[in-house]
């Protein structure tokens, strides 16, 4: 009884997943080239730079450190999927998760961020 009852527990332990309490850590540098490259190759008229592009997303990870405990760890895992699907790493989207699963929770409105966002080119 005691072996199944820590089989269980141990089992159990496996299947939770943890939720940091610090904003996760994104490779938005590899997803900013990306995006540029992109950009360059569809000859878009008001393509981002890289520099622009990583002040955006440094903007939304300052944004998210005041904001990320303020929600729940099911939210958070949520959008940190959301925010990383793909291989495409983007505070932007993470933030832009938070804000639109509860707005209030949201700091006052910050400036237009486009920065590694799959939908950059949408504005």
């Amino acid at each position: 009884m005691k072996i199944a009852l820590l089989s269980m527990a141990m089992l159990g332990s496996q299947l939770v997943t943890p939720v940091s309490d610090r904003v996760p850590k994104l490779n938005v540098e590899a997803t900013c080239k990306a995006s540029v490259a992109t950009d360059k190759a569809m000859g878009l008229d008001l393509a981002q730079s890289y520099e622009d592009c990583m002040r955006d997303e440094n903007a939304a990870q300052q944004q998210l450190a005041a904001v990320w405990l303020a929600n729940s760890n099911e939210l958070r895992n949520q959008c940190e999927g959301e925010a990383t699907a793909a291989g495409s790493d983007s505070y932007v989207d993470l933030l832009t998760c938070l804000q639109m699963a509860d707005p209030a929770k949201s700091p006052a409105p910050a400036p237009a961020l486009r920065g590694a966002s799959k939908n950059r080119n949408k504005n």
